[in-house]
């Protein structure tokens, strides 16, 4: 991998002690780069970034509106969870209305993120379930569609229509053609794009029209806007930065360091990469580049706990921090 650019300083004292690289992209809805940073070529994969793209199918087949899922399924089907009662009750019910359960979901069990529900499960001697993995809500989007399509429940398998409605519907979205795909981990399909290919995606959510796709594209960022809580939870970046911004932003995290958003007012997409992987650093890329944007105020406390968090020693003083390097502002 291209070893990127300085995006993120880590302070100690009055020096900078480390430094996390990366690669940003702006694009508008014809596929220019607005900004960039870094390489805007890098082949990578999204991970969970990519899962407003999978849940195009769930719309695009009539799937949805035949069964008349709510927004709130459609914010799960994007949703990088943290196994709360929220998320898993919204889940269990989802999979009941199918005539499935936990035992049907392909992703694997998860301990939960939240502390309460972990907590639970311990004082009830009790294992985490497959419904509290963060990404139950995509699978439960996945088996949805596997039975409208008749095609079996193996979901996960990459010849499996469901994943490759999912195949198509992101290599049309993002203009080419895949390299090829690793197993993301809930075991599904996750294919590589580049990064400018991606944010031109993003662009296209934001600038989508009246069409089926455009409809579909429509309903999913705005159910991700309307219900920030089902995507990831209290106290995560998404979540957060979702209710922070001062107009409408469908914004979505991705393991090893990725970042999306999608700007509806602006007809913008972003895709970021951080190459060590780091979540504190694609968090501080992802508010810097809101604020640079002025769709967050730097002021507000979500943007200072992404964008500018304070390093704590152990004894809960104060010895550094986390901030944007200069080139990214």
């Amino acid at each position: 991998m291209v070893a990127g650019v300085p995006l993120v300083d880590v302070w100690r004292g009055h020096m900078v002690e480390s430094q996390h690289m990366g690669h940003a992209v702006i694009c508008d809805a014809t596929g220019q780069i607005v900004e960039a940073w870094g390489d805007p070529d890098l082949v990578v994969y999204p991970r969970s970034a990519a899962k407003m793209i999978q849940a195009l199918p769930l719309l695009e087949s009539g799937a949805a509106d035949l069964a008349g899922l709510r927004s709130e399924h459609l914010a799960l089907a994007c949703a990088s969870h943290e196994g709360a009662a929220l998320h898993t009750v919204a889940v269990r019910d989802w999979l009941n209305d199918l005539g499935l359960g936990d035992d049907d979901l392909r992703c694997g069990p998860q301990v939960p993120y939240d502390e309460e529900a972990h907590h639970g499960l311990i004082r009830a001697h009790k294992m985490p379930c497959q419904m509290h993995n963060t990404c139950s809500g995509k699978h439960a989007g996945f088996l949805h569609l596997a039975k409208h399509l008749r095609a079996g429940l193996e979901y996960v398998d990459p010849d499996h229509p469901v994943q490759i409605a999912c195949k198509t519907a992101f290599e049309e979205v993002t203009g080419e053609d895949s390299p090829g795909f690793g197993i993301d981990g809930c075991s599904a399909p996750n294919y590589a794009t580049r990064l400018k290919a991606m944010a031109w995606a993003m662009a296209r959510f934001a600038s989508a029209g009246d069409d089926l796709r455009g409809r579909s594209m429509q309903r999913i960022w705005r159910a991700m806007i309307e219900h920030p809580e089902h995507v990831a939870g209290q106290g995560r970046a998404c979540t957060g930065l979702m209710r922070a911004c001062s107009e409408p932003a469908a914004i979505k995290t991705g393991a090893e360091g990725y970042y999306i958003a999608i700007l509806p007012e602006r007809g913008l997409g972003i895709a970021l990469k951080i190459t060590d992987g780091a979540t504190r650093a694609s968090e501080c890329v992802i508010a810097s580049l809101l604020v640079k944007l002025g769709v967050l105020d730097p002021n507000h406390p979500t943007a200072k706990q992404f964008r500018t968090p304070p390093i704590l020693n152990r004894r809960g003083l104060v010895t550094g921090r986390i901030a944007p390097n200069p080139g990214l502002t």
